[in-house]
């Protein structure tokens, strides 16, 4: 698999000492999907199937798209082949998901923005987030789940043109690509 690298570069100003924690964010985050854009697109052309492009739900077939009208999914455990059947936007789900950043200057691995559960993951003992697919989600996460199956676990890098803009929210900064693992536990119809 092509490993997409990502140096973290610090910043600081000579006058007061302050190390800047997201320096050049926006060129790293866009620099970043485009690459592993790059790199998945390479693997999916080579035949591997534990990797998708997957178009945004709220963007149709003639339009223009970009990388950023995109989601790349690494599949890392495939729902049973009995699970035929996606959540549709007006059904409820339970998710299990961690999002982290990018990795930053303090944050190596990447700042864990949110979580459904509390680490490590067992799935025998967390409890899933529930709500509906398409009930003001961010577009990235509705993308990820109309396409998963009772079962499957994804790994889903979303730029941020599909998750909080160039706003950002809360712990969240502007233009920050999001890296999301998930597991669609349920879906229902109300």
């Amino acid at each position: 698999m092509t490993v997409v690298a990502l140096f973290a570069t610090t910043s600081c100003s000579e006058d007061d000492g302050i190390v800047e924690e997201y320096p050049d964010w926006q060129v790293r985050n866009e620099t970043y999907f485009n690459h592993l854009t790059d790199s998945v697109q390479a693997l999916i052309a080579n035949g591997r199937t534990d990797w998708k492009r997957i178009r945004t739900w709220s963007k149709g077939e003639g339009d223009f798209l970009t990388n950023a009208d995109y989601i790349l999914v690494h599949v890392v455990n495939s729902a049973p082949a009995t699970e035929t059947a996606s959540p549709m936007y007006t059904d409820s789900v339970a998710v299990h998901y961690k999002v982290n950043l990018l990795p930053s200057t303090s944050y190596p691995n990447g700042l864990k923005a949110d979580a459904s559960y509390i680490e490590p993951f067992d799935p025998d003992v967390a409890v899933a987030a529930r709500f509906l697919a398409g009930g003001g989600l961010i577009d990235g996460f509705t993308t990820a789940l109309l396409h998963m199956r009772r079962g499957d676990r994804w790994v889903v890098y979303m730029p941020y043109q599909l998750c909080y803009g160039v706003e950002g929210r809360d712990n969240i900064p502007g233009y920050s690509t999001l890296v999301y693992e998930m597991m669609l536990k349920d879906f229902w119809r109300d």
